[in-house]
């Protein structure tokens, strides 16, 4: 069954709008100021994707890969390891 992708002109997402909610085609409803409605694949899900009005296509977001903090140093780990002691040694 054909999609529906509801879009929110109000809320830019990289160089266009929010995807804010999909239905399927048959349940779609009016819409006030600031929302559309635009055809859109079966695998396109509300905040993942958005929709790029220059080219009228909806993108996936990109993905954001963090990375992990650096394990810590021999040094580093030698000198928490000695306020670890400080501090028992004080008890």
């Amino acid at each position: 069954m054909a999609k529906k992708a509801l879009v929110s002109t109000v809320e830019p997402r990289e160089s266009g709008y929010r995807v804010a909610q999909v239905e399927d085609a048959a349940n779609i409803f009016e819409v006030g100021s600031g929302l559309e409605w635009v055809d859109c694949a079966d695998n396109v899900v509300a905040d993942q994707f958005w929709y790029d009005p220059q080219d009228k296509l909806i993108k996936a977001m990109p993905i954001v890969v963090e990375e992990a903090p650096a394990a810590p140093t021999k040094e580093e780990l030698a000198a928490q390891l000695a306020a670890i002691q400080a501090q028992l040694a004080a008890l």
